[in-house]
């Protein structure tokens, strides 16, 4: 019976030793979780989200709302993978949409998140006019953010994809 003892006394000790971690140990897992690369964000066209992003902002401030601050890193990186995802895909989707929520609020402090896709619009106004002519997406342009990021790419057969996430420090 006293060995019986010991043994189990052993076996809890062991698994108390391979099971704990420190703090640190959490945190580069947490990190590691959301990693991304960074370079994905130039993939991004830069002058069609330059041109959506002034035409939200230019109808935020038409109701007094704050203009968007562009973030041409994490939030543009996850935009871009998700683009490149549903282009994959040939669909427009939110699929995975709680992983990019968590990991810009992992590398951003952000405390919410929303976002908005599309395919197939040719221009700046095209997308952005049908963007607000649906209430679920002119809700989110409409909606309590500071920073914006993109993910507009053109797919093999020169159909454009548009990510816009958008997220609130």
């Amino acid at each position: 019976m006293h060995l019986l003892k010991s043994n189990l006394l052993a076996m809890a000790l062991l698994c108390l030793v391979i099971t704990s971690c420190s703090k640190e140990d959490s945190v580069e897992v947490e990190a590691a979780k959301y990693d991304i690369d960074l370079a994905l964000a130039q993939k991004n066209d830069s002058q069609m989200s330059s041109e959506i992003l002034s035409l939200v902002n230019d109808h935020r401030l038409s109701l007094g709302l704050s203009a968007l601050i562009i973030d041409n890193q994490y939030s543009s990186a996850f935009a871009v993978k998700h683009t490149e995802y549903m282009i994959n895909k040939e669909q427009v989707n939110h699929d995975n949409f709680g992983y990019r929520s968590e990991g810009i609020k992992y590398h951003d402090d952000a405390e919410v998140v929303g976002e908005n896709v599309a395919y197939g619009y040719e221009t700046a106004e095209a997308v952005v006019s049908a963007w607000l002519n649906s209430p679920g997406h002119k809700a989110i342009i409409e909606g309590n953010y500071t920073h914006t990021g993109f993910g507009v790419m053109k797919c093999a057969k020169g159909r454009s994809y548009f990510t816009q996430l958008f997220y609130r420090k």
